[in-house]
């Protein structure tokens, strides 16, 4: 047991001093899993504007909003791992990880 606890603090130190790329492949993997799903949503919404509006609207959405959002939520999610102890970090990665290949399996 005393090795699996080693084992885990041991990926838990690498995780932390890899934190915050860990946090922009999560935030880069979900917005390609749900980025598909929030384009269509935005495309249903201007779909009765001019072209014009509705291809400024669909640029900012994506340019811009999934630009601001990585680089300003990048850091939330590094810090709030950061926040768990090196018994917790490793598993928690794997089950994020985990999780997402989930929702990528079903997409």
């Amino acid at each position: 047991m005393d090795l699996l606890f080693d084992l885990i603090v041991t990926v838990s130190r690498w995780s932390r001093s890899h934190l915050y790329d860990i946090s922009l492949a999560i935030m880069a993997t979900l917005f390609v899993l749900f980025g598909p799903a929030i384009n269509a949503w935005v495309r249903k919404s201007v779909s009765g504007l001019n072209f014009f509006f509705r291809t400024l609207i669909f640029v900012l959405v994506c340019a811009v909003g999934y630009g601001l959002a990585i680089v300003f939520l990048t850091p939330w999610v590094a810090q709030g791992l950061g926040h768990l102890n090196n018994y917790a970090l490793a598993p928690v990665l794997l089950l994020i990880f985990f999780l997402i290949g989930v929702l990528a399996d079903r997409n």
